[in-house]
């Protein structure tokens, strides 16, 4: 099957230091909405063949692993993207606020027990990075703490490939405008307002 082209300036090298500042979110323009279409039809169409294939071997699996701010698109990426996936051999796991059984838990617990199976593709709607984030932007705890946690999760990542299960990694990258005229949008929208909580 022939390849289908793909943009290098987006994506980042494993091991490479990324700085947001550096990566204008505007710098990507589609040519058209009719190109994009047909684009994301042929690169649906080649995803539903993959999948099969993988589910077919049963060998290996595939986590994909969604980040961005909220209003970044999270949910409308899984929606039109992953729309071409077969819901047999996959499903999506959100991590939300961690419930009193998963605190009593290691913080990756709730993570590993929903990890693809073989032949499995899982999405991660939020993901394992939440646990770091959180400490590191409100500065909840100290530095040694949450380099202590990258180390963690660069372990446990480095363990499931290990174990055959592939990661992809998307960060949906939108720029605080952007950000602030989705939020007023969701309020205006009836059917969006469930969304917005108070730390918005």
């Amino acid at each position: 099957m022939k390849s289908l082209k793909t943009n290098n300036k987006l994506f980042v090298k494993p091991g490479t230091k990324v700085n947001l500042k550096d990566w204008k979110p505007s710098a990507q323009k589609v040519k058209s909405k009719e190109s994009t279409v047909k684009e994301l039809d042929q690169i649906m169409n080649r995803i539903s063949k993959l999948q099969t294939m993988l589910y077919a071997e049963n060998k290996r699996s595939l986590l994909i692993v969604l980040q961005g701010i909220d209003t970044a698109g999270k949910d409308g990426t899984i929606r039109h993207v992953m729309g071409a996936l077969n819901p047999q051999s996959c499903r999506v796991e959100s991590f939300k606020v961690p419930s009193t059984e998963e605190l009593s838990h290691d913080y990756l617990w709730r993570v590993h027990r929903v990890t693809p199976s073989k032949g499995e593709i899982v999405i991660f709607n939020r993901s394992h990075y939440e646990d770091v984030l959180e400490a590191r932007v409100h500065n909840i705890f100290q530095k040694s703490f949450w380099s202590m946690r990258y180390q963690q999760i660069c372990d446990f990542e480095r363990y499931l490939t290990q174990n055959d299960i592939e990661i992809i990694k998307f960060f949906l990258h939108i720029s605080k405008d952007e950000q602030k005229k989705r939020l007023e949008e969701r309020m205006k929208e009836p059917t969006k307002q469930w969304k917005i909580s108070e730390n918005d």
